[in-house]
């Protein structure tokens, strides 16, 4: 028996050696440990969407935005793809993120190094084909999110659509200088849009950007423009941040946003993390 408790110890000890190594390799190990599936938060969704008001100049078909709810299964990863868009981006940016991410069944690794990268370029041939189908480009939005393995954040918005994350209680925006929380900075690129007027420029905007979803990751609103012409982002935090159902909590920030008499797209999607 004593000669068995020898050999348990040798290879426990061989085994810590090779889990520490030296300084740098700990570090990588421990970055590329995978995290077994009960310690992952889980995602839930809920989406609301109203009818505007009036169809934006030149604009005559139907208005209603475009809503995009997809999970993926790659390998053992789990890939959430959510977004609200224009009705003129409609399923633009969705169709090329299943087409060159989705659909060539690509490696973990791929996923997670490219994600950002794709969705930039996804966004970017969305617009570039809007602008041949209509002149009124200034006012095309859109707002999307990748929530991968529970654990990596990847958020893109266009236009006055917008991504609000609320982190232990705190209203945080992707492209924005005015945070209420100066200690997490956002991974982020901006890429402006070619316009020809001031007004233009700024509102054709690409803000992408990405981080690691931590414990205090509440939720994340995306929502249209109708909802942001009334309504401040921590305001917007604040008036769902104790509603636990997603779905309702979108539907509340629709139907307050019509309330207040907002004449844009109204349109909310709520990723809550638990």
């Amino acid at each position: 028996m004593a000669l068995k408790d020898f050999h348990l110890k040798q290879k426990a000890l061989q085994l810590k050696r090779f889990l520490m190594g030296s300084a740098g390799r700990k570090k990588r190990e421990v970055t590329n440990a995978k995290k077994p599936s009960w310690m992952m938060p889980a995602v839930s969704h809920g989406y609301y969407t109203l009818e505007a008001f009036k169809s934006p100049a030149g604009y005559e078909e139907s208005n209603s935005d475009f809503v995009v709810v997809q999970r993926e299964q790659i390998e053992e990863l789990e890939l959430w793809f959510l977004g609200v868009f224009d009705a003129r981006i409609g399923d633009r940016v969705a169709k090329y993120m299943q087409s060159h991410l989705f659909d060539k069944n690509p490696k973990e690794s791929h996923v997670r190094a490219k994600s950002k990268e794709t969705m930039r370029k996804a966004y970017l041939g969305a617009r570039a084909k809007t602008r041949e189908s209509t002149e009124d480009t200034h006012a095309v939005g859109s707002v999307s999110a990748m929530v991968i393995d529970g654990e990596k954040l990847v958020l893109a918005n266009m236009g006055d659509y917008r991504a609000v994350v609320c982190r232990d209680g705190l209203a945080h925006q992707i492209g924005s200088r005015n945070n209420q929380s100066g200690k997490r900075h956002w991974s982020q690129r901006f890429f402006k849009g070619n316009a020809a007027s001031t007004r233009q420029s700024k509102t054709s905007d690409l803000v992408v950007g990405a981080e690691r979803v931590d414990p205090d990751t509440e939720f994340v609103i995306l929502a249209s423009s109708g909802i942001w012409e009334v309504m401040k982002n921590q305001e917007a935090v604040n008036l769902i941040k104790h509603i636990e159902n997603p779905q309702a909590a979108s539907e509340c920030l629709a139907k307050e946003a019509s309330n207040r008499m907002s004449r844009g797209s109204i349109s909310c999607l709520v990723i809550r993390f638990d």
